[in-house]
C-alpha cells in the first residue's frame, strides 16, 4: 500500500505524465456508486430517449458505477484530449453543394489515439505502483465519462448534456483509468451555464426537451451515426446539409471563447479532404472509395449505405441541379433506405421553386 504523502505524489507526478501523453486535463474520481447518476441514467432510458442504442439498456449496472463494471476499482482518473477547432464549424451553413462533417470527425479516429494514450498512461501508472491495476475505457465500453469527467472537475455538464470546461469550452474527448489505487478525489466542478440558453436554442431539431435533458431520437448526430434506417421526414429538412453529427450546439457556448487552439491534440486536425468535401463527390462513393476516404477516421464505422443516405437528404435540401444525375443514379440502389433517400431527393431537387 502507499501512505497518503506517496499518493499526494504519485497523483501530482502522473498529472504531469498526462500532459506528457498529450491529455490537456486530467481529474480524480471515486468508484463508488453514485445513486443520483443512476437515477438519471436509469430515467432516462426508461424515457426511450437513448432511441435504439440499446447497448445503454442491456449494460445498466456496469454503465451505472464504476464498481458495477469492476468492483475492485477505488478510484477513476478522468481524462481529456483537446480537439478545439481552429476553424469557424458553421462556415460551411450556406454552402449547400458541401457537406458539414462534425469537427470531432474531421481528423483522426479519436477512439484509437485516446486510447493509446490511456494504454501508455497505464502502464506508467503499473511502473510505478506495481501492486496495483488498473483498467481503461474509451467511449465503447459502459462508462459514463461526462458525469465522471464532472465529478473529477474536468468541467460540468451543459444544458447540452456535454462536458463543458472552464479552460477547453465543449471541446474535448474524454477517456478513463479505473484504478485499485485510492486517490483523493477531486472536488466535482459546479454548474456555471447560468442563465444561459445558446445551446437550447440553436438546436436545428428542438432535441432539448428541457435544459439538461436530451432526446437523442431527435438529435442530428444521432439520426446521421447511430440510426440505421431511413431518416424521419420531420427532421430531413433541419439537417441541412450536415452528414455526419452535429456542432450546432457545442458551437455556440459562450465558454468557447476560452478554448485554445494551442491545446489541440495534432492527431485531430482537420484533414482536408474532410474539411469541406463536395457533396457529388460523396455521392459517387461506392463502398470501396467510401473505405479508402475514410480510413483512420471514425466516419468509416456507419458504412457507406448510412453515409450516403445521409449525403442523400443533404442533396435534397440543396437545390442545386447539378445534384439531379447523381442522385437519380442511386434512386435504384441495392440498398431499400439508399433508394428510398434518393427518390425523396430527387423529389426534392426537382419540385417547383
Amino acid at each position: 500500500m502507499v501512505n497518503e504523502q506517496g499518493l499526494g505524489e504519485l497523483r501530482e507526478r502522473l498529472m504531469a505524465q498526462a500532459h506528457v501523453e498529450g491529455f490537456a486535463a486530467v481529474g480524480f474520481a471515486s468508484a463508488a456508486p453514485d445513486a443520483a447518476r443512476a437515477a438519471r441514467l436509469q430515467q432516462y432510458v426508461d424515457q426511450g430517449r437513448h432511441g435504439s442504442m440499446e447497448w445503454m439498456a442491456s449494460r445498466m449496472a456496469e454503465r451505472a458505477s464504476p464498481q458495477g463494471l469492476w468492483s475492485e476499482a477505488r478510484s477513476v482518473i478522468a481524462l481529456g484530449m483537446s480537439y478545439a477547432p481552429a476553424a469557424d464549424p458553421l462556415a460551411l451553413a450556406g454552402a449547400p453543394d458541401r457537406a458539414r462533417i462534425s469537427v470531432y470527425a474531421q481528423g483522426r479516429d479519436y477512439h484509437d489515439t485516446v486510447k493509446k494514450a490511456l494504454k501508455r498512461l497505464a502502464r506508467w501508472l503499473v511502473a510505478e505502483a506495481p501492486s496495483q491495476q488498473v483498467k481503461v475505457f474509451v467511449d465503447t465500453a459502459p462508462v459514463m465519462e461526462k458525469p465522471l469527467g464532472a465529478a473529477a472537475g474536468l468541467g460540468w455538464q451543459g444544458k447540452h448534456t456535454n462536458l463543458v470546461s472552464g479552460q477547453h469550452g465543449s471541446w474535448l474527448f474524454l477517456g478513463a483509468i479505473y484504478t485499485t489505487i485510492d486517490f483523493f478525489p477531486d472536488e466535482p466542478h459546479p454548474d456555471r451555464c447560468g442563465s444561459c440558453t445558446a445551446c437550447q436554442d440553436a438546436c436545428p431539431t428542438a432535441a432539448f426537451p428541457a435544459p439538461f435533458q436530451l432526446d437523442a431520437r431527435r438529435c442530428i448526430s444521432y439520426l446521421t451515426i447511430e440510426h440505421a434506417g431511413p431518416i424521419p421526414h420531420e427532421f430531413r429538412k433541419a439537417m441541412g446539409n450536415r452528414i455526419y453529427g452535429c456542432d450546432d450546439c457545442l458551437v455556440v457556448c459562450p465558454w468557447n471563447k476560452f478554448a485554445s487552439v494551442a491545446a489541440t491534440n495534432k492527431a485531430f486536425l482537420p484533414r482536408a479532404e474532410l474539411a469541406a468535401p463536395r457533396l457529388a463527390e460523396l455521392l459517387a462513393l461506392d463502398d470501396a472509395g467510401f473505405r479508402a476516404l475514410f480510413s483512420g477516421s471514425p466516419v468509416k464505422r456507419i458504412g457507406r449505405n448510412r453515409f450516403v443516405r445521409n449525403c442523400l437528404v443533404a442533396a435534397g435540401n440543396s437545390r442545386d441541379a447539378s445534384l439531379v444525375e447523381p442522385v437519380g443514379a442511386l434512386a435504384a440502389d441495392p440498398d431499400p433506405v439508399v433508394a428510398e433517400a434518393a427518390r425523396w431527393a430527387l423529389g426534392e431537387l426537382t419540385a417547383a421553386p
